[in-house]
């Protein structure tokens, strides 16, 4: 059996949400910046011990003067979202709220949503603190390969109910660009991170 969901990836510009589906889509790590114009569609498929799920993966322009007049019209009906932040930008972190609320706002407040930040990678964010919250919040990097599957992991988790699931087979995803350090691998492994929403906020949904 096929599982088909609309899956929505927004964020700010610059975080990299399309160099991340690019990773899963092909393997290739895209190192030049382009800003995304509108919304662009793109199928990702997974094989999963409960079958083969499509997200059909809507990543948004990030700027406002890239989203175009129409941007809403695309978000209707969305199973789930990611939304990306760049965490060595404290600007993006202090977006996702903005974003959440967008999400909440058009999808509907009930809608599965899993924080992704990416770039963990550079220097500048090895040297943060990592410490317990919640499963619905990862640190990845699409450059690294760490933990880029798990936004997807989650979502097929939550859409089939089934904590238990998981991926049985990759997508043809290249070398990593870079081997991350070991002790950020092991600090990130059960996918921690501080708190980035208000303190009320145990769930997303």
């Amino acid at each position: 059996m096929v599982h088909i969901y609309k899956c929505l990836l927004v964020g700010d510009a610059g975080v990299g949400k399309t160099t991340f589906i690019k990773r899963h889509l092909t393997g290739e790590f895209q190192k030049k910046y382009q800003a995304t114009l509108g919304v662009n569609l793109t199928p990702v498929d997974f094989h999963t011990s409960g079958g083969e799920i499509i997200f059909k993966v809507y990543d948004c322009a990030g700027h406002p003067a890239n989203m175009g007049d129409n941007w809403q019209g695309y978000w209707p009906g969305a199973d789930g979202v990611i939304v990306m932040y760049d965490v060595t930008s404290s600007i993006s972190r202090d977006n996702i709220r903005s974003w959440v609320d967008k999400v909440k706002t058009v999808c509907g407040p009930n809608t599965p949503i899993v924080l992704a930040g990416n770039k963990v990678d550079i220097a500048k964010a090895r040297s943060q603190t990592y410490s317990p919250h919640s499963d619905q919040h990862f640190r990845l990097s699409a450059k690294t390969n760490l933990n880029y599957e798990k936004p997807f992991l989650w979502l097929a988790r939550k859409l089939l109910a089934n904590p238990d699931l998981e991926f049985v087979a990759g997508p043809p995803i290249m070398a990593p660009e870079l081997v991350v350090d070991a002790a950020l691998a092991a600090a990130l492994y059960n996918d921690r991170m501080t708190a980035v929403l208000d303190d009320n906020d145990e769930e997303l949904e």
